[in-house]
């Protein structure tokens, strides 16, 4: 084959790609929406205080698409606080300066300053959600991504007849970002939140959270709801069940999986899925709590508590006002890993001909990454600081390399070619101190520090 033909070919090539992605791309239409980042008063647990949010709203608005739809979203910083909005879960395909993450993909949008997110939804359908990605604002900046089928696609399961976002947060009193700066300083677990909350709000198990303060779930006899259920807790794997009614899981992360029910769902941070909920035929004359707690084994701190809703039946007027019983789910215990693990081995993916399971078949190169909470010293001498033990202090890692954030954006500075002391391409493929990974911890639990990266080359990270 001549040098001309080889151009001809990769050139033809190339636009045919090109193509194919602007087809896929054209399906959908483009929806605009403005995020105007702001402070408002919010009132919870009797402690009235000013938080940052989205267009004054806790949670925040809701993102709604299509599959293959474009979106645009301008926001805009009203306050003293550096931001960025993370779009969780959404696959980034050639607009990774969308994705958000503060100091990776972006340097943060400062006060008075704005900045367009301009990404397309391909290939994904369900509910996904977006949070503030710099320090702890993610406490308070949240909300859902709801995405439909394309139009006149269906869903592979039955219509439901109403969807509902149910997402789960965390309410703290305090100063989030006092919080996490104090544990930075500090070395120990952050304090933990005064309370989970269900769609904003923390329920009537607390002290001081008044019946306003409770999320209501109203449904009708005979109706099947499906549930979008996001758990927007900070580091918190939850379980989640209604009394007394059963849930089929539909969809895990934007992905469709192989129908299953269950009294109990197990939902880690930043995960979402999509619940079917089957009501009852006729009104039950009962009202049933939504119940949710965590899910813990480590050593961190965790807030130790139960957050709850209500689901409610509309009844015919002759009933309203009558008081009636209010059921209670019984939820796994705190450390259940039997639950755990019995609960995640079931969700598969749908893998059927309509939305087959692409797996690659051929492996590249293979990596194997630890994730840990490891430890380091004190800085600068200091033996006060709050760890593990004396002298040292707690530090997540992978393959035992914790992370140091830079002050220059890493996509920013690997674009303009300026690489150089601000990140180096040495993290490691495996980690370099074998140990048993899923016993007991090592004897030295010492981490290194750095801002290293494991680069791809272009045909494997597109092959």
């Amino acid at each position: 084959m001549g040098a001309s033909t080889l151009v001809f070919s990769r050139l033809l090539f190339s636009s045919l790609a090109a193509l194919f992605l602007l087809l896929q791309f054209a399906e959908g239409r483009t929806r605009h929406y403005q995020f105007d980042i702001v402070m408002q008063n919010v009132t919870r647990l009797c402690h009235r205080k000013s938080i940052v949010t989205v267009n004054g709203q806790f949670p925040g608005p809701r993102i709604v698409a299509r599959e293959g739809d474009r979106l645009l979203i301008r926001v805009v910083n009203h306050v003293s606080n550096n931001i960025t909005i993370h779009w969780h879960g959404i696959r980034q395909l050639r607009s990774g300066w969308a994705d958000g993450p503060s100091y990776v993909t972006q340097c943060p949008i400062q006060t008075t300053q704005s900045y367009v997110y301009n990404f397309t939804i391909v290939g994904q359908r369900g509910t996904l959600f977006w949070h503030a990605h710099i320090s702890w604002l993610r406490a308070t900046i949240y909300g859902p991504i709801v995405i439909f089928p394309k139009r006149n696609d269906s869903y592979p399961f039955i219509k439901p007849y109403k969807e509902i976002p149910l997402i789960f947060g965390e309410w703290f009193n305090g100063d989030t970002e006092a919080i996490i700066s104090q544990a930075l300083q500090t070395g120990g677990g952050p304090n933990v939140s005064d309370a989970y909350t269900i769609n904003g709000l923390p329920g009537p198990l607390y002290n001081c959270s008044a019946a306003p303060d409770t999320f209501k779930l109203k449904v009708k006899p005979g109706k099947i709801y499906m549930l979008r259920i996001i758990n927007a807790a900070l580091n918190d794997q939850l379980f989640f069940s209604i009394a007394n009614h059963t849930l089929t899981v539909v969809e895990a992360d934007a992905v469709y999986v192989k129908p299953f029910e269950t009294n109990t769902l197990l939902i880690t941070p930043g995960q979402t899925t999509n619940v079917l909920l089957k009501t009852k035929p006729t009104y039950p004359n009962a009202t049933f709590f939504m119940m949710a707690r965590p899910y813990a084994t480590g050593l961190g701190t965790f807030d130790n508590s139960t957050v709850a809703g209500i689901l409610e039946y509309e009844s015919s007027s002759s009933l309203t006002g009558k008081k009636l019983p209010l059921y209670k789910p019984s939820l796994p215990g705190l450390n259940d890993t039997t639950f755990a693990t019995n609960f995640t081995k079931r969700v598969r993916s749908l893998a059927s001909t309509r939305f087959p399971a692409n797996v690659p078949q051929k492996v590249d190169k293979h990596f194997l990454f630890t994730v840990s909470l490891g430890s380091s010293p004190c800085d600068n001498g200091n033996q006060t600081c709050q760890g593990p033990t004396n002298g040292t202090k707690f530090a997540a890692s992978i393959n035992n390399v914790s992370f140091v954030q830079p002050t220059t954006s890493l996509l920013q500075s690997h674009y303009f070619g300026r690489s150089n002391g601000v990140y180096s391409s040495n993290f490691p493929a495996t980690p370099l101190i074998p140990f048993n990974y899923t016993g007991s911890p090592p004897n030295n639990t010492f981490v290194a520090n750095g801002t290293k990266l494991l680069v791809l080359p272009l045909t494997l990270a597109w092959s």
